[in-house]
């Protein structure tokens, strides 16, 4: 199981600085719904350093939260995450921040693992981790009370970030194998656009005839 820090509002300076140590954290979000800005609203943020911990912030409704965003802009630190698309909109829209500095587990996944269709994190943490992760929490109620959240459901937040910073020490030497890291890096600088048309409602592929 892994360790578990549970934080109100914001991480603690204590927190901050033991975050602000690393090269690299994971992070992850959860929601009250997938609709995210415009109907559904962010709930829990979850950081990770890569030894078996998680960093889990419930933010007020305010979305007062200066250490989290200090930590998400700056740009020393490498942010990984499994479809950041999702999360890092949600980051921005109620934290008025920007991420920078990310690493998309699942973009890498799609372009040096084509001979698999599966590129959801369950997968990637079965493939290289060798653990098989129970995602029927995922509909949970993530707006109680932390305080009210079951170990079932604090574990289940946990596993979406405490394998990543293997799942992504694994794809980069694909990519680098396939020659496909600048590609790679390329999808990254998009990525940060692609958000801005989902949150302009540009959902649709506006690049297709």
């Amino acid at each position: 199981m892994s360790k578990i820090f549970k934080f109100k509002d914001d991480l603690d300076e204590k927190a901050l600085k033991e975050l602000e140590k690393h090269s690299s954290i994971s992070c992850d979000t959860e929601g009250s719904g997938l609709q995210i800005p415009h109907r559904d609203r962010l709930s829990l943020i979850q950081f990770s350093t890569g030894n078996n911990d998680a960093y889990i912030i419930q933010p007020n409704r305010q979305y007062k939260c200066p250490n989290i965003v200090k930590i998400l802009g700056n740009e020393k630190i490498t942010k990984i995450g499994h479809y950041l698309r999702y999360d890092i909109s949600g980051l921005e829209y109620f934290l008025k921040c920007e991420v920078k500095n990310i690493w998309d587990t699942k973009i890498a996944s799609k372009l040096c693992r084509t001979y698999s269709q599966n590129h959801g994190l369950k997968d990637l943490v079965l493939e290289f981790c060798g653990k098989k992760l129970d995602k029927r929490l995922s509909s949970s109620d993530w707006n109680k009370n932390l305080n009210e959240m079951t170990d079932a459901m604090l574990q289940y937040a946990s596993g979406d970030v405490i394998y990543l910073h293997k799942i992504k020490q694994e794809l980069h030497k694909m990519l680098v194998r396939e020659n496909r890291f600048e590609l790679f890096e390329s999808c990254m600088k998009f990525l940060k656009t692609r958000i801005k048309l989902d949150q302009n409602l540009f959902t649709e592929d506006i690049f297709a005839h």
